[in-house]
């Protein structure tokens, strides 16, 4: 198909709404395949393995449109990374309490500074703040 003539992959957002649907038909499908297989009328006979298959394929179909779902997920997460959508997002201002903006910087001491080693030589001592 030709891109823009409508079709439903135009894009990422519109793939994943197909997969969406896709779920729900299968999850319908199976429900009734085990509502089938449950009956138990069919045990033992070609129909009843015929059931027994189409589950195992529902099943596995299951599985690579979870598997898809994901996919589409990570392209769309590097389409926005790529074209900088979430940058655009995120450069809204956000309000910051005072607060926080006066906080001083932690500091992470491990050891007195007392059984601290002196400074090899050649090395530039930093002070602790």
């Amino acid at each position: 198909m030709e891109r823009g003539s409508g079709s439903a992959f135009e894009s990422i957002e519109s793939a994943h709404e197909y997969l969406a649907l896709l779920t729900e038909v299968v999850n319908d499908a199976k429900k009734t395949i085990a509502a089938e297989i449950g009956n138990g009328r069919s045990n033992g006979s070609r129909r009843g393995d015929a059931l027994q298959i189409a589950s195992y394929n529902l099943d596995k179909l299951e599985l690579h449109i979870g598997r898809s779902v994901r996919i589409l997920n990570d392209l769309r997460s590097l389409r926005r990374l790529l074209f900088g959508e979430r940058a655009q997002a995120q450069a809204k201002p956000r309000l910051v309490s005072a607060a926080v903006i006066d906080k001083p910087a932690p500091v992470f001491v491990t050891a007195p500074l007392s059984q601290m080693a002196a400074p090899k030589a050649g090395r530039k001592s930093v002070p602790a703040a």
